[in-house]
């Protein structure tokens, strides 16, 4: 592995820690600049299914953020082991273990799930995005598909 590609791969780490402290934070503006214009985020049924480009990932984060009363860093989204693959120059898969942790006061168990995410990213004017994302649930619903060819 050169220098360049460890650099880029620190570069896609960077961002994809920023999307746990941006979702965390409330942060929307920041969170769904993450993202690329026509990216996907696969969460499941129990999350309303398949979010289809920017303006539905930001409606349903929105949501999720603001609609539900969710105080900022009421949650905390720790990600781990990250498994980053260069595909090519503009493009990568991912894929980090999930922790999600109910802190907000009053929280009876912090554990609220264990998950994957699978991803898949592309450098965009320079910078790494997220174009498509999907959590493979583990904990307390198992819902498992595994490691997604690359694209």
């Amino acid at each position: 592995m050169t220098i360049e590609e460890l650099l880029e791969i620190e570069e896609i780490k960077q961002m994809r820690n920023l999307y746990s402290h941006y979702y965390d934070g409330n942060m929307l503006d920041e969170l769904v600049s993450l993202f690329t214009e026509d990216a996907i985020c696969e969460f499941g049924e129990a999350f309303g299914g398949d979010w289809v480009g920017k303006q539905a990932i930001r409606d349903n984060y929105h949501r999720y953020l603001y609609d539900s009363g969710r105080a900022v860093h009421s949650q905390m989204h720790a990600i781990t082991n990250p498994w980053i693959r260069l595909t090519g120059p503009d493009t990568a898969n991912g894929r980090w273990y999930q922790l999600n942790l109910n802190v907000a006061e009053g929280a009876e168990n912090p554990l609220t799930l264990f998950g994957i995410y699978d991803d898949i990213y592309k450098k965009e004017d320079g910078a790494w995005k997220i174009h498509r994302t999907r959590i493979d649930f583990l904990w307390p619903r198992r819902e498992f598909i595994g490691l997604r060819d690359e694209e």
